[in-house]
């Protein structure tokens, strides 16, 4: 995502652009200033900048830059929640299909990629951010932990496995998940997308061995 990209979503849109159009703009635009100056360098006028929009629709918009910062990764958040779902929405897949499905959603170009984990990781490491972060993601981070657990319950069960933990690997799961990220951003031309999720293939086919078959396939390039 780019600052060019950003402003041509308005091209002939105007003045007669929805307020939820508007609301959109000023969110992408809060993640490409975020991206370039970090949350403590992000102002009203960066985030319009990027945008391409007045200083005024903040506030007409969101009340504050607060509340827009607030919202942008409530809009973050809920964008990887739709697509991790939406990839276990199919009831014929089977379980260690459901949990690797899982894994890929966190690393798909448009959930994956240096705007947005910069943005994360600015919520993450800004002290000021922290609770915002904690009161936003807890319930989502619960929600994915717990389908990730019973992914794994049903995986001991189908494989006869002693001495697996499931949540412990659910566990394990969201720790890679944070690290790779990180490693995505602060190394992108050591450490790919493609492979955290072979990494973490390699993980689940070490930890649930009868199941190897399923958890070896190479993921798919981006």
């Amino acid at each position: 995502m780019s600052a060019a990209i950003v402003k041509n979503q308005g091209d002939g849109v105007g003045r007669t652009a929805s307020k939820e159009f508007r609301r959109h703009q000023l969110i992408m635009g809060a993640i490409v200033s975020i991206s370039k100056f970090g949350l403590s360098g992000t102002t009203v006028t960066t985030i319009t900048s990027a945008a391409d929009l007045s200083v005024g629709l903040v506030n007409f918009h969101f009340g504050s830059k607060q509340k827009l910062l607030e919202e942008t990764l409530r809009f973050l958040a809920g964008e990887h929640r739709e697509q991790w779902r939406e990839s276990v929405r199919n009831s014929g897949m089977a379980p260690a299909e459901k949990l690797l499905a899982i894994v890929d959603a966190h690393f798909v170009p448009h959930i994956c990629n240096r705007d947005k984990l910069t943005v994360w990781f600015g919520f993450y490491g800004e002290a000021g951010y922290r609770a915002h972060y904690r009161d936003i993601m807890s319930e989502i981070d619960a929600e994915r932990w717990d389908v990730s657990a019973d992914l794994c319950r049903q995986i001991v069960e189908e494989g006869g496995y002693e001495n697996i933990d499931p949540e412990h690997v659910a566990e394990s799961l969201e720790g890679f998940y944070d690290g790779f990220w990180l490693n995505i951003l602060i190394y992108p031309e050591d450490f790919s997308r493609q492979d955290a999720k072979n990494r973490i293939r390699t993980y689940l086919a070490t930890t649930f061995p009868r199941h190897s078959s399923e958890f070896r396939t190479v993921a798919q390039e981006d």
